[in-house]
């Protein structure tokens, strides 16, 4: 490495803001060094001893609010109300007079992104101060809605600083406590990203793509140094371009961890494995000890994984990383449970499951929840989401510390390959197809169907027809199409067939949903069959009335 960029870097450490990087200058010249001068023995140099203790350090810090969660997430409200103060929704609800939670609570409502849209979207045309102060020029780009194609996540320079790398930091400090013999340094991180929406018209300076493409953008240099592949290569837009590059940059790298999605990693690491002949991973990269995943359930590829892994060398590592922030990390092998991460710049709120659809529902603070409940997890953020409604739910597996479970999300929906397919997305969709077509549809249900045995996943939709389209292959294509207008996480996953292959048709017989609500005791009334499952449950049980 050039000695000018060993300077490079080096002076962003020292004016970083970042205070491990600031306070650490000294350590982060011996580490470029070393890197520099070592390149010819760099497998054979394992960092891992000089870094452990400033990363069990932070866990140290974490195990000492164990018995206060209520004064460590008070103090994050405090921080976030003070910091906000002077922006328009500061102003609006006066939060420099905001002094007790019950303050907050009862003077600002909860929101949902459409509550939202109008202040964020003058963020992303660029006005200053709205919900957070300055501008923020980060965005998440995320599922869409009832109102748009996708959701606009604001990650501001905080949510960065104080969430997002915290959280990814919080992972390494647990796995390094949790695998005493790591080598984690030895090695190379395979960081797999998304990309920026380049076919966007944005103001100057303003990026929005994937939550991934945004961390891997604003990453500290240093972290490229120890991470494959390039930032170049990570933030190629046309995966179909992208695969075989990514898959050429970690054949001949010494990988000792990955961090992804697991149905994307799944793709590529079938594809390394077709490219070397190899059918164990370890034999590509012997060193491989960890795969830190997130983004979707992990449950329905643990076999697949375990299934070309020696697992006498691997670990996998559950995360809770969504485009609003980095929230919960899993902290024991014994359990899939995560430790809720209480002091990264996020102050939650608890809303018991069975009143997601009150008008006028009943929220707690952490310090009120209890043990072996569900609720729909509610967020304040430094990303300016003020109350925010996630839509996702969580159950309270333990308290002292408190440690999640995610449950679901609080309406059906697909989200087993990261499409994030959402039923008023499959609405539109299917009713632009039967118009087209001149079909009737009278009811559907869609599921996922999992990768195995070399095929890629799919959704599989079973619909009952009042009038059934002349060309079935057509309007499936049709559906397929229209989801991918709607929808762009969707879209993304079924670009060039890499991770999600064309959608299944099963044509139900005449009444199937009838007699199968009938066999549940629920037909009548409000009763319906779920659009769309997250699981196989409901639709095998279907299909099985369907034959």
């Amino acid at each position: 490495m050039p000695p000018a960029t060993l300077e490079a870097l080096l002076g962003h450490c020292r004016g970083s803001k970042d205070g491990f990087y600031r306070q650490n200058a000294l350590f982060a010249r011996f580490f470029l060094v070393m890197c520099s001068a070592c390149t010819t023995f760099a497998y054979m140099i394992d960092f891992t001893p000089f870094v452990r203790g400033r990363f069990l350090d932070r866990l140290q810090q974490q195990l000492r609010y164990i018995d206060h969660a209520d004064a460590v997430q008070q103090g994050e409200l405090v921080r976030l109300i003070e910091k906000a103060s002077l922006t328009r929704i500061g102003r609006k609800y006066d939060f420099s007079s905001i002094r007790t939670y019950r303050q907050f609570a009862s003077t600002l409502p909860l929101y949902r992104y459409e509550d939202l849209q109008p202040q964020i979207m003058r963020m992303v045309n660029g006005a200053k101060d709205e919900l957070w102060p300055g501008r923020c020029v980060n965005f998440a780009q995320s599922s869409g809605t009832s109102t748009g194609r996708s959701k606009y996540i604001p990650i501001t320079r905080e949510s960065f600083k104080w969430n997002h790398f915290v959280g990814a930091s919080d992972v390494v400090s647990h796995y390094l406590n949790l695998n005493p013999s790591s080598r984690l340094f030895s090695g190379k991180a395979f960081i797999l990203g998304g990309s920026f929406a380049n076919n966007l018209q944005l103001k100057p300076g303003v990026r929005v793509g994937d939550l991934s493409a945004n961390l891997i953008e604003n990453m500290n240099p240093l972290a490229n140094l120890v991470r494959i592949p390039s930032r170049e290569v990570a933030l190629m837009e046309d995966w179909q371009q992208k695969l075989p590059l990514l898959v050429d940059a970690s054949i001949g790298a010494d990988v000792t961890n990955l961090s992804g999605v697991p149905s994307w990693f799944m793709t590529v690491i079938n594809e390394v494995l077709k490219k070397t002949g190899k059918s164990c991973i370890h034999e590509v990269w012997p060193n491989l000890e960890v795969f830190f995943h997130g983004g979707i359930a992990f449950g329905p590829y643990r076999k697949q994984y375990e299934s070309f892994c020696d697992m006498s060398k691997m670990h996998f590592l559950d995360t809770y990383n969504a485009s609003e922030g980095f929230f919960a990390v899993q902290s024991d092998w014994e359990s899939e449970a995560m430790l809720l991460l209480l002091d990264v710049g996020v102050f939650y709120e608890f809303l018991p499951i069975e009143d997601v659809d009150s008008k006028t529902p009943e929220v707690y603070p952490i310090w009120e929840i209890e043990q072996g409940r569900t609720y729909e997890l509610i967020i304040t953020a430094a990303n300016g989401l003020w109350r925010y409604r996630l839509g996702d739910t969580v159950r309270i597996e333990q308290l002292n510390p408190v440690k999640i479970t995610i449950a679901g999300r609080t309406r059906s929906f697909i989200n087993a390959f990261g499409e994030e397919l959402m039923v008023n997305n499959a609405d539109s969709a299917i009713t632009a197809a039967a118009h087209e077509t001149g079909a009737e549809v009278l009811n559907y249900t869609a599921a996922p169907v999992y990768a195995e045995g070399g095929h890629r996943g799919c959704h599989q939709w079973l619909i009952e027809f009042g009038r059934r389209p002349a060309d079935e292959a057509r309007f499936m294509q049709l559906l397929d199409q229209h989801l991918r207008e709607v929808n762009s996480d969707y879209d993304a996953k079924r670009t060039g067939d890499i991770f999600l292959s064309s959608p299944l048709l099963v044509v139900a017989s005449p009444g199937l949903f009838d007699r199968w609500l009938a066999s549940t005791g629920k037909l009548g009334g409000q009763r319906k069959v779920p659009r769309l499952s997250n699981n196989r449950d409901i639709i095998e049980q279907m299909l099985a009335f369907n034959s």
